[in-house]
């Protein structure tokens, strides 16, 4: 120590740095730049030094991280930027994602992003996941939804609102998903719909997707032949999302305060029974509820108030 931080072991012997704190300021002296000026590295030593008759270890070790702050600031500057971008380097070599189905109409995606991919994905989840409710984790039915479940819901109700329009093209057109589905089986309460390419969905799925603007429904009659190719037309415009967050500014499901801005426009009578895309035949309901419109095992009405209430079935 003597030999290679001479400051750091006087202040040892004279009693103003104890062992813990000394180990602390070595690190930090450790982990300056190795072509630093021998000169200002001198600096960071007396600065740390001095600081020890005054900050415990905790505190030190937090004053060593920016101590070319304290005495280079010019040096401190240039030397964050090459750090991040060393930093950022590695991580765009390191990003990478896998996806693998387990069998049971799941499928596990595991990721490792940059750090600034990630936090811009977990504020989109956040917003999706953080209902402004009393207890923010407890549906209406009293089931309690922990953060890690919150936030898979969050991350499909992130993909079914992505706008493919603003997506990169992707074979000659901008990304959408097709479903195709039999007719016979979209008139059914327990039909089969395929999604093209991708897995199996039941026809109240295929229902409730096709009130988005990222799926296009093909309806087949016999011998598949294509009855129906749905057209984006056929999808709510901007401007009749913009009229229904006029009508309600949340979610209009009973008791449901989830902001308007995250909901989903609902064709009350579904396109599959004729219903048309305009707004004497639209909800505006978040992603729950407009699950549990399209689920057979619940009614649900419109209230004077303009209040839709969803009751389970008996």
């Amino acid at each position: 120590l003597d030999r290679s931080y001479a400051l750091v072991a006087a202040a040892m012997r004279a009693g103003d740095c104890n062992p813990a704190q000394a180990h602390v300021i070595v690190n930090a002296l450790d982990d300056l730049p190795a072509d630093l000026d021998p000169e200002i590295k001198t600096k960071a030593e007396e600065a740390l030094v001095a600081y020890a008759t005054r900050f415990d270890p905790t505190q030190l070790r937090r004053l060593g991280r920016r101590i070319l702050d304290v005495i280079a600031p010019e040096i401190a500057e240039a030397e964050e930027a090459r750090r991040l971008a060393a930093e950022e380097a590695h991580a765009r070599k390191k990003t990478r994602l896998a996806m693998r189905r387990l069998g049971d109409g799941t499928t596990r995606i595991a990721a490792v992003v940059p750090d600034a991919a990630a936090d811009r994905l977990a504020t989109n989840l956040e917003a999706f996941a953080s209902p402004r409710r009393d207890d923010g984790v407890r549906t209406e039915t009293g089931e309690y939804l922990p953060y890690d479940r919150r936030l898979g819901r969050a991350l499909c109700q992130l993909l079914e609102t992505l706008d493919p329009a603003r997506l990169p093209i992707h074979g000659g057109d901008a990304t959408t998903v097709i479903v195709t589905i039999d007719l016979d089986q979209l008139r059914k309460e327990a039909g089969i719909a395929q999604i093209l390419g991708g897995s199996p969905i039941t026809a109240a799925e295929a229902r409730r997707l096709a009130c988005t603007a990222n799926i296009i429904p093909a309806v087949l009659g016999g011998a598949s032949e294509v009855l129906d190719l749905g057209r984006k037309e056929r999808f709510f415009t901007a401007a009749q999302r913009r009229a229904l967050l006029l009508r309600s500014a949340t979610c209009e499901a009973e008791g449901c305060d989830i902001p308007g801005t995250w909901a989903e426009a609902h064709h009350w009578i579904a396109w599959a029974q004729g219903g048309v895309t305009d707004l004497d035949n639209a909800a505006l309901l978040c992603s729950h509820h407009h699950h549990r419109a399209h689920d057979d095992a619940y009614l649900h009405e419109r209230l004077p108030n303009g209040d839709i209430r969803f009751t389970r079935r008996t």
